[in-house]
């Protein structure tokens, strides 16, 4: 390749993929909470995409308080930790901007597990092509309505009539799994939250029934006076204290979906578990743990009903956005010390 050939094709390469990006690395083990020092924001070189794999510049990256038990490399997960020194990864939104492979073009949006990082490559079958339109913005992709609804129809068998309790309710899951369980018929709404801004924000924006701030008494007691008739279905994000009331008032065959463990994700020292699981064993419970992985099928399915909920206006989705990957260990650990109300998303990049 003479000079100018080759001029030519490094001015192609830097107006195309740029020659550097950042990306997130943890670095140190918690003990407990994380703190800033476990991060590490590093400048890496973009690499072409070899044959088979596509390049993509994310435009997105979802929080999700999982990620501190991913830190912690704590056993058990239905997926791997975190490994010191490696880059991090979790749900993220991008655009490709350079292809090898002919399955993705230039411009499809996909969505994928490589994000901690503004630039991702790696083969064609990682990625996930979704349509450009189908959300008012690319981020609402990375929305955890999936997750809840799955947990309510497949792990908690919700019915017509079924009054529900979903703890940690005006997160990202939590926001999502009440109005779905209303517009899927519940009777009735519970929802607990950490402060009375977010118990005004679940009754009075969302159309929960009911609401508590768990900080207000054992908690025990404030869900007997929202649910007197008892709870057949319990949507469960944190665990603890709040499981072990839900188990107390439940009705006969009642239903719990285990989605998170956020009691154990933001406390260096979390209270017990289930406890004494005779009231478990008496009432004939189903308590059911799940991933949105395993029932992906519904995704289709899914995907129709929210945006008819969404062009009716009859579910509302909330949303933080955290400008810069720079940004984003910061706001994880605000995150499971109950920062935001709905889903927080990183913007990557400018």
């Amino acid at each position: 390749m003479n000079s100018s050939l080759k001029s030519a094709a490094a001015s192609a390469r830097s107006s195309i993929i740029p020659r550097t990006g950042l990306e997130a690395r943890l670095v140190a083990r918690p003990e407990g909470l994380p703190t800033l020092d476990d991060f590490e924001i590093t400048e890496v070189a973009v690499p072409d995409p070899a044959p088979g794999q596509v390049l993509v510049r994310n435009l997105f990256m979802s929080l999700d308080p999982g990620m501190l038990m991913l830190m912690a490399g704590e056993s058990g997960l239905p997926m791997p930790g975190y490994e010191v020194g490696e880059v991090m990864y979790g749900d993220a939104v991008g655009e490709v901007i350079a292809s090898a492979d002919p399955a993705l073009g230039a411009g499809d949006l996909v969505v994928h597990r490589l994000g901690w990082r503004e630039y991702a490559v790696a083969q064609a079958g990682v990625f996930r092509r979704v349509g450009k339109d189908a959300y008012p913005t690319a981020s609402m992709h990375l929305g955890f309505g999936l997750v809840a609804y799955v947990g309510l129809m497949d792990a908690a068998k919700l019915r017509p009539g079924d009054t529900v309790f979903v703890s940690s309710a005006a997160g990202a899951t939590g926001s999502m799994a009440g109005q779905i369980a209303r517009l899927k018929g519940a009777a009735r709404v519970i929802g607990s939250a950490g402060s009375r801004d977010k118990v005004a924000h679940l009754t009075e924006k969302l159309g929960f029934d009911a609401a508590f701030d768990y900080h207000d008494g054992p908690v025990l007691d404030r869900l007997r006076e929202a649910a007197p008739d008892g709870i057949d279905v319990y949507f469960d994000n944190v665990g603890g204290e709040q499981l072990r009331a839900a188990i107390e008032v439940m009705n006969v065959h009642g239903r719990i979906a285990v989605c998170g463990a956020l009691n154990r994700q933001s406390k260096a020292r979390p209270d017990e578990g289930p406890g004494d699981l005779l009231s478990v064993l008496g009432k004939r419970l189903t308590i059911r743990g799940f991933t949105m992985w395993d029932h992906l099928e519904r995704a289709a399915e899914f995907g129709a009903q929210f945006r008819g909920w969404l062009r009716e206006g009859s579910i509302i989705y909330d949303e933080t956005v955290i400008d810069g990957l720079a940004n984003a260990p910061q706001a994880l650990l605000d995150l499971v010390c109950g920062a935001y109300t709905g889903k927080p998303v990183v913007r990557l990049g400018s």
